[in-house]
């Protein structure tokens, strides 16, 4: 079983610091890191590389720079971290509270105001009722027979007690209708 991890680890401790990470082949970056795993993996951000040059006409101690900028480092090639400066630090003002009031944003209709109000126009007639046909065409025939619109539309039965089967159906006890 692995050991139990730290709660506060160090390298939590170093987000936002600029640091100094010196890779397996001698190269040394310098960035802010912004971001780690568990693998050691690295997010660095304005990153700068620094090299020594080799050679018989380099003269001793030459270094070259060069620019990075966005760095993701593999943790197996990292050798050593340190740090180089503390975490920049922001100028920026705080924003002002706004007036504190959450209103949705609606769809090019009015709102209705809070505890009813008139309803919108889709919905302010009357549902057609079961069973009719609708305006304009006489000939069509009305609901099947049997048929029952839901409770509370007009020709609805008045609703049972709790319990009670739904229409059409025999009490618990009695035998099944035959068919008709």
């Amino acid at each position: 079983m692995p050991p139990p991890k730290q709660k506060h680890s160090r390298m939590v401790s170093l987000i936002n610091y600029r640091l100094r990470v010196t890779l397996n082949d001698s190269r040394q970056l310098v960035g802010q890191m912004l971001a780690f795993d568990k693998h050691m993996n690295l997010v660095l951000v304005d990153t700068e590389e620094f090299r020594r040059l080799k050679g018989a006409k380099q003269p001793e101690g030459a270094e070259m720079k060069r620019t990075l900028g966005l760095v993701i480092l593999r943790g197996e090639s990292i050798v050593s971290l340190s740090v180089e400066g503390p975490p920049p630090v922001k100028d920026e003002k705080e924003i002002a509270p706004g007036p504190g009031i959450g209103m949705p944003a609606g769809r090019g209709m009015g709102m209705m105001a809070p505890g009813g109000g008139a309803a919108p126009p889709a919905f302010a007639a009357r549902p057609m009722p079961y069973g009719a046909p609708p305006p304009g065409f006489p000939g069509m025939p009305g609901a099947p027979p049997g048929f029952r619109p839901p409770p509370g539309f007009p020709g609805a039965p008045p609703p049972a007690f709790p319990g009670a089967p739904p229409p059409g159906f025999p009490p618990a006890g009695f035998p099944p209708r035959p068919p008709q």
